[in-house]
């Protein structure tokens, strides 16, 4: 296929060009693995600034996303690519193969740098999901700060830096330029831009930051930072919300009262108890759903209306692919058991043939579950 970038996406690959350290925040939608993967072809092979380039990224997204964005496009036919997942056995071969490009998860990262026995000779490492090295303690971060010295370029890709606060930032940073901007100590940066918040004693447990301390972060990290917002560069279909509500029974409404005020339930398939207001706000959850685990670990169904709306809305999809997320594993069978009495055609989305075969719209309903798909998965 013919890449035809936007001015954004030809403005961020000249800045990853031009730039040796870069944080590219772009939300999802934007076309980030497309960018980096030109600015990398374009420094292989026209300023000729890189040989061999590490990508590290979440399992799903190294197997799925950043091969067949290499394959999609015309421009990236000479890119030779490496998938370095699965078995020891396997990922030591795919990373003796001759390529211009490694792709490894983010989970055998502290493997490649201390137990593989590979030279790690790569001069040019792309973090896909920058915010995977948040922690500064985590074993991932640390293998590769020892190697860090070695690349002569890296850049960092995530939509959200700082998903639980500014403290996430400092890792971040560190792992691209070393501290330069933010500091080389977590207790400096601390100090810096931050007070603290919940303590017992000596005992600091969370820090607010101080007044003035985000924008005193955000123009410390500004020189090797690119930031876009999907609203502000596409131009998408309206989104419509249907809401399609459904209501129990007044017998179901009166179990689900009563484990809420009781914490205690006796049902045909066993008992169920709440321990704390958590496991209540779970139990009770799943009872909204259609079903409930018992303290055995058995499952009580308790109603199919939601079932049956989505039997409504399948019908009325007439055709167009449909993708459904479920939340609890009960969910997905009994979703899975109505669809199969329906005859309704159906695959959990949990491979990489099985999103193929979505994406080429050869699923007319799709399963898969949120917490799976949380990033970068091209659907």
């Amino acid at each position: 296929m013919k890449y035809e970038p936007h001015e954004y996406q030809k403005y961020a690959v000249e800045y990853v060009k031009s730039h040796p350290v870069a944080a590219v925040l772009l939300e999802c939608g934007l076309g980030k693995t497309s960018i980096t993967l030109t600015a990398v072809n374009d420094l292989l092979f026209d300023s000729f600034e890189i040989r061999k380039v590490l990508i590290i990224a979440p399992l799903r997204v190294a197997k799925n996303t950043w091969g067949a964005e290499i394959e999609k496009w015309d421009h990236l036919a000479g890119l030779r690519y490496s998938m370095a997942v699965g078995t020891e056995k396997e990922r030591l071969a795919a990373l003796r193969e001759k390529a211009d490009i490694y792709i490894v998860n983010r989970e055998n990262v502290q493997w490649l740098v201390e137990k593989s026995g590979i030279p790690f000779d790569y001069d040019m490492v792309v973090v896909d999901e920058l915010s995977s090295f948040k922690n500064h303690e985590a074993k991932r971060f640390r293998a590769l700060m020892k190697v860090r010295p070695k690349v002569k370029r890296i850049v960092g890709l995530t939509g959200t830096p700082s998903s639980n606060g500014l403290m996430d930032l400092f890792a971040e940073f560190k792992l691209l330029d070393m501290g330069e901007r933010l500091g080389r100590f977590i207790s400096a940066y601390r100090v810096d831009y931050f007070k603290p918040d919940r303590m017992n004693g000596p005992i600091v447990y969370s820090y607010k930051p101080l007044p003035g301390a985000e924008e005193r972060i955000y123009n410390a990290i500004s020189d090797i930072t690119i930031s876009m917002r999907a609203a502000d560069h596409l131009r998408m279909p309206e989104l419509v919300n249907s809401r399609y509500e459904v209501s129990m029974s007044r017998a179901e409404q009166k179990k689900y009262e009563a484990l809420k005020e009781e914490l205690v339930l006796q049902l045909p398939e066993g008992e169920i108890t709440a321990a704390n207001a958590a496991a209540l706000s779970g139990k009770l959850l799943q009872m909204a759903n259609g079903a409930v685990y018992t303290d055995i670990g058995g499952v009580q169904a308790v109603h199919d209306r939601k079932l049956d709306a989505l039997e409504d809305i399948i019908e009325a999809a007439n055709g167009k692919p449909v993708l459904i997320s479920y939340w609890f594993q009960h969910d997905l069978q009994r979703i899975m058991q109505r669809l199969s009495e329906k005859k309704v055609l159906f695959e959990k989305l949990d491979t990489d043939e099985s999103i193929r075969r979505w994406n080429r719209k050869e699923i007319p309903a799709g399963l898969i579950h949120p917490a799976s798909a949380g990033h970068g998965l091209n659907l």
